[in-house]
């Protein structure tokens, strides 16, 4: 789709669908509501285009800010993402069970 809102929107996850479509007009959902069902016809994806188009038409505005370009390297409060805050692993699993007899 060349006149995408959002670049890739034909290999978009239904969560970025989600998030992307969250500042476009209703005319842009309705737009990428076509082009899906068109095209790839992804259930999840139409759900969400569908769903978004009754929340517009039941009073909700598009949200401020470009949804044009994903967040990289910082949360959405600013704080770094690094894999050095990643939690530690823990110890391995038991695995196997001790075997119980009775009466013997």
């Amino acid at each position: 789709m060349a006149d995408a809102p959002f670049p890739d929107f034909d290999h978009a996850t239904v969560d970025t669908v989600k998030h992307r479509i969250r500042s476009l007009s209703r005319e842009d959902v309705q737009g990428l509501l076509d082009h899906e069902q068109a095209h790839a016809s992804r259930m999840p994806v139409v759900e969400v285009l569908r769903t978004r188009l009754s929340e517009l038409d039941a009073g909700a505005e598009p949200s401020g800010g470009d949804q044009t370009e994903a967040r990289g390297g910082e949360t959405s409060h600013g704080s770094p993402v690094s894999p050095d805050g990643a939690a530690q692993p823990g110890p391995p699993d038991r695995h196997g069970l001790r075997q119980v007899t009775w009466g013997g």
